[in-house]
């Protein structure tokens, strides 16, 4: 049965109540074991015994009439135990494929049944069932359908949903920014639900176009607000799922001035819990509404100089609010003492205790064990590119204990069961690869010590990657963590090109002691075989565990301090290491990699003489509002620092070589970026290479042929332009 066991996603699972799509692999609500989904059928197995019991086969899955089981995507079961929730035939919406159909199969009676008769194929999202288990909701269509389990009887409960009028999940950017998919919540009682409206006709349309499907080209529509736009104004409603009555809250603010990216009920069928951010997403307040009256009530507050992070930062998904001791406390993450810290809170915001104590950051939250006291986490305190687990009591009262053994360096993940009885446990570092073992904890232990994590690595030979991690300081005394894969035969007496890959925008960093760091999967072979050294660095503003002043830094400062601190960090690299040709050195991005890339050949042609750039946003004012207003402010009070920070700005100091690369059906990063820099490009008389892929998204994978091609022509041009080998 091991080989039923897959590779795991290492996600924080939420209550079924609140997932947007449940995960495959799901803990038994009594930590004992887990469920999972292998070759079409769903199987549970109990701890340490390993022992498989098919829990749904394929026959099960089988609607009538048909010789074909159903793809299992994603799965609920119900809390009896009686009734699989099956999503399957899913599509992608915007990044993700949540829209799809959905079956429940009765255990007892082996009855499969498909929900949302009559809606079309493929168009309900984030069904679940109510608490009592009696009915379903869902949505689609922009609209809220709850539908009797036992009669089959649909209601629609929202009837106002509508391209541009969105109940019961997001527009674009809420979704993109804020990780905001799923949009309603059952109350506990069963008798009402909770959700979002967002009113998408208050802000204009993006027209992308089509010009490859079809004789005649047409355009498709994206409701995006553009930074300096205001968004899409929100309302929270509670709808009666017998009546179809929505009573709307009454929330302090401008919905067309503030954010909602958090809702929750409150532990009651009265009481909901929401958290809102200003414009400028400096300034959280967390409100209890009323659902009687619609009343809302501010009990907590907090502020800041740069921008306030909202849980999707740090953990997979929104959903979920983390009560404690019987909802009279929560658990609350901020970075107000400089660092990335768990609070537990006072149900009225009054009382504060730190949990995780010290001056390092938390990482990812990952389970608290409140029967036991404990609060489990990972951080990295003496290593920014790594990460380990860390128990710390939930009272706050001493210092966090590491778990992860001291004898493996590098990444560690977890999925910890509920108790804490049990967890799966992911190592791996940049010349190994990835290994799982189940453990027990506290203890950290391997349930089978034959087929441990320790016993793997004993058995696996590192990569053989020349690899080496580094800090290096630049002009400026900033000291910055960097990777380097030199190239095989290394001669440190002669000298070689080297290619930097960028990011160096707050969404990500580059500089990780995890598997996969140094490969560089745009090239076609081995760029150290072929003579290249392969280099990254990390600036400041990027999401390293450093503390909130590395982080915030960056504020209305992406594309010149992020920049600085790349190029700095290479000029001491130069000089330290006289083995890299100074004559040789390129670099490559993607999205705002391709937008670092684009402002480190414009800013220093005499540093960077060759540069491929993907996806990249040109101009800052072209993206959406919720990311570039969080980390660059409103362009109608500081434009200055969107334009300084645009590569088209400084398109005109182009000396080297560029290979500019765009799809012209990207939603996220629009394809009027590359129109506008190629347009500059060409009033400066600048030649470059543009590479446009029809009909692409940000991703450009779509299409027969598209990703070999793309590496074949990534290839082709930093050989051409930044020629391999040893001189």
């Amino acid at each position: 049965m091991k080989h039923l066991i897959k590779a795991l996603v290492f996600v924080i699972i939420s209550s079924p109540l609140f997932a947007q799509i449940p995960a495959n692999f799901q803990w038994l609500s009594d930590g004992s074991g887990y469920r999972d989904e292998a070759e079409g059928e769903i199987f549970e197995i109990k701890l340490p015994g390993n022992q498989p019991r098919t829990l749904v086969s394929k026959q099960q899955l089988t609607p009538k009439g048909s010789d074909k089981n159903l793809a299992v995507r994603s799965y609920t079961i119900n809390e009896a135990g009686t009734k699989v929730l099956i999503y399957t035939n899913s599509k992608r919406v915007w990044r993700r494929d949540t829209r799809g159909d959905y079956w429940v199969l009765d255990l007892a009676t082996n009855n499969l049944k498909q929900l949302g008769k009559g809606r079309p194929e493929s168009s309900l999202m984030f069904a679940k069932f109510s608490p009592d288990g009696k009915k379903v909701a869902y949505v689609s269509k922009h609209n809220i359908y709850s539908e009797d389990l036992a009669t089959g009887a649909i209601k629609q409960v929202t009837l106002d949903g509508t391209d541009r009028v969105i109940n019961g999940t997001f527009d674009w950017v809420y979704e993109e920014e804020f990780d905001c998919r799923d949009g309603f919540r059952w109350s506990p009682d069963s008798k009402t639900i909770a959700y979002w409206q967002l009113d998408a006709r208050k802000i204009r349309n993006f027209l992308m176009i089509n010009t490859t499907d079809s004789i005649y080209s047409y355009t498709i529509p994206v409701e995006y607000p553009k930074v300096g736009q205001t968004p899409s104004p929100y309302k929270i409603g509670v709808v009666d799922v017998v009546t179809a009555k929505t009573k709307w809250m009454n929330i302090p603010g401008d919905p067309q001035n503030t954010y909602v990216p958090r809702m929750e009920w409150a532990g009651s069928a009265n009481e909901l819990v929401i958290q809102q951010l200003n414009r400028k997403q400096n300034v959280s307040t967390l409100f209890y509404i009323n659902t009687k009256d619609g009343v809302s009530k501010s009990f907590f507050t907090e502020t800041d100089k740069a921008w306030i992070d909202i849980k999707s930062r740090w953990a997979d998904g929104n959903e979920g609010w983390d009560w404690i001791d019987d909802g009279k406390e929560f658990v609350w993450v901020s970075e107000k003492d400089g660092w990335r810290h768990a609070y537990r809170v006072s149900r009225d915001g009054k009382k504060e205790t730190l949990i995780t104590t010290g001056k390092y950051d938390v990482i990812t939250p990952v389970l608290i064990d409140e029967k036991n006291n404990a609060y489990y986490f990972t951080a990295s305190p003496d290593n920014a590119t790594q990460e380990y687990l860390y128990r710390a009591s939930l009272d706050g009262k001493g210092e966090p204990q590491r778990l992860s053994p001291a004898d493996q360096s590098g990444t560690h993940s977890y999925e910890i069961s509920p108790l804490a009885r049990y967890a799966t446990h992911s190592f791996s570092n940049a010349q190994l690869p990835p290994m799982m073992e189940w453990i027990t904890l506290p203890d950290h232990k391997a349930v089978d010590p034959n087929n441990s994590i320790s016993e793997k690595m004993m058995r696996i030979r590192p990569a053989a990657m020349n690899i080496e991690f580094f800090k290096i300081k630049t002009a400026e005394n900033v000291e910055v963590d960097g990777w380097m894969v030199k190239p095989d035969n290394f001669d440190p007496a002669k000298k070689y090109p080297i290619v930097f890959m960028v990011y160096g925008e707050p969404a990500s960093s580059t500089v990780h002691d995890s598997y996969g760091t140094g490969r560089n999967r745009l090239y076609t072979g081995s760029m150290a075989k072929d003579g290249y050294i392969y280099a990254s660095v990390d600036n400041r503003g990027t999401p390293s565990p450093k503390g909130s002043a590395w982080r915030k830094s960056i504020y209305r400062n992406i594309g010149t301090i992020n920049i600085n601190d790349i190029a700095g960090a290479a000029t001491s690299m130069f000089k330290q290491y006289a083995f890299i040709d100074t004559s040789r050195v390129a670099v490559h991005g993607w999205s705002g990699g391709g937008s670092s890339t684009l402002n480190l050949l414009f800013k220093y042609p005499k540093l960077f003489k060759t540069g491929i750039a993907v996806a990249a946003v040109g101009n800052q004012l072209t993206y959406d509002n919720i990311y570039q207003e969080r980390y660059m402010g409103i362009p109608q009070e500081n434009l200055e620092d969107f334009v300084k920070g645009s590569p088209i700005t400084n398109a005109k100091n182009l000396e080297g070589n560029l290979l500019y690369i765009h799809g012209t059906g990207d939603d996220n990063v629009h394809y009027q970026n590359a129109e506008m820099l190629v347009n500059e490009l060409i009033k400066y008389n600048k030649v470059f290479q543009f590479m446009p892929y029809p009909n692409r998204s940000h991703g450009i994978f779509e299409g027969e042929g598209t990703s070999l091609h793309l590496r074949t022509l990534f290839t082709d041009y930093l050989k051409k332009n930044c020629p391999p080998g040893a001189r």
